[in-house]
């Protein structure tokens, strides 16, 4: 044990104590039983089973032959950018400069951008419990502190602004919200994005899912406020998760510093994604209708059979691709009850604790699978739930 000990004192304070992202530790297990000639069934992970539209591959292939395989502007093509800027005109009437705009590899580094240019040590974002796993560790990676808001199921995961008006203070520098949400997919309402729009100095918002609704709007922060940062990509909506495509929409006071951190950490965003994203943008909706409407399907099955065998849903989702199902009346742990249902059910969900001490008690089920799937793995809870074997785990 002092070996041990030894040897991890060498490795810096935040890197031991940065908590693990348990999806990915589900699904590294998962596909450790099927190398080992296991049949899992995955509900685990938030990434679209479809394949990416030809129109993206095909711009993609036009510009390798085109030689189109250098750095880019730090910032991203102009093309782009100018595509992404009459996207947020399209959807939601609000205008987007195309030098608001830095293009990313993914969503990932946009935050670990927004985040090293807005906080000083200690300053704090306010942040809804659950959330997506991730995002306490963006923050306090730059050295911030997030600051948890339980939000409740019967209310869908909903901020309440009056909880939120409580814990501002001197140190407060921003709100982060995601809607549609990972993991509860329930959408925030537009009255309250607008109450939150009037109490915080900034607005982080998460649009990563946008497109994928599918009994409402969603709607941009941008409808509200200016003094905004908005987080968005082309993972989940375009099904191009390895592609690594993202952007930030960012204060123009801001453009400029997170250019500079873009530029030493970064450099660019890949040539080749880029111009695969302006045709993701421009000619790929029939795609996106024809998903989103597979995704609807999926939902609706998943909802209805979650139901039946006694998990609580409160609200329904109505957006994303995952439902957070209250799995309280099976076992209080989350995460022995993931693990276990991994090992004798031979599914991969993921646990509530995951995305905070708000999500204990509860299971995130991603419907990014196709119903035959679907059908199997919850004829595998069924079968499990009936068995009364997670009662062993108490």
């Amino acid at each position: 044990m002092k070996e041990e000990n030894d040897q991890t004192s060498h490795v810096s304070k935040r890197a031991r104590e940065i908590s693990p992202f348990i999806a990915m530790d589900v699904m590294e297990t998962a596909q450790a039983m099927e190398r080992a000639g296991e049949d899992i069934i995955h509900f685990e992970v938030g990434e679209p089973d479809f394949d990416t539209p030809d129109c993206v591959k095909e711009a993609a292939i036009r510009a390798i032959r085109d030689g189109k395989t250098h750095y880019t502007d730090s910032r991203g093509l102009w093309e782009l950018r100018e595509a992404i800027g009459a996207h947020y005109f399209e959807q939601y009437r609000v205008r987007v400069s195309p030098e608001q705009v830095i293009v990313t590899s993914g969503t990932s580094p946009a935050m670990f951008m927004i985040f090293s240019a807005l906080l000083e040590p200690q300053q704090e974002v306010i942040l809804s419990d659950p959330h997506y796993a991730c995002y306490p560790n963006f923050i306090r990676f730059a050295q911030g502190e997030p600051v948890l808001i339980r939000v409740d199921e019967e209310d869908g995961f909903q901020y309440r602004p009056e909880e939120i008006r409580k814990e501002i203070g001197p140190r407060t520098k921003a709100i982060f919200i995601n809607s549609p949400s990972n993991p509860t997919g329930t959408l925030l309402s537009p009255d309250r994005m607008e109450q939150l729009a009037r109490l915080s100095p900034y607005i982080i918002s998460d649009e990563i899912y946008h497109g994928l609704v599918y009994e409402g709007k969603e709607h941009s922060i941008l409808e509200f406020t200016d003094r905004a940062f908005v987080l968005n990509g082309f993972s989940k909506l375009y099904a191009m998760t390895g592609w690594r495509l993202g952007y930030v929409i960012a204060p123009w006071e801001f453009i400029r510093p997170l250019q500079k951190i873009h530029q030493n950490f970064f450099i660019s965003a890949g040539s080749v994604a880029q111009w695969a994203g302006i045709a993701a943008l421009t000619q790929a909706q029939e795609d996106v209708k024809w998903m989103r409407a597979v995704y609807n399907e999926r939902r609706v099955l998943m909802v209805r059979r979650l139901k039946e065998l006694g998990f609580g849903l409160a609200v329904e989702p109505t957006g994303a691709f995952y439902v957070l199902a209250n799995a309280k009346k099976f076992h209080p742990d989350s995460y022995k009850l993931a693990f276990d249902l991994l090992k004798n059910a031979r599914i991969g969900v993921t646990p509530g604790i995951d995305f905070g001490a708000g999500g204990e008690g509860y299971l995130r089920l991603a419907y990014a699978n196709s119903l035959e799937r679907i059908n199997q793995g919850l004829d595998r809870l069924k079968q499990y739930l009936g068995n009364g074997i997670f009662r062993e785990i108490l």
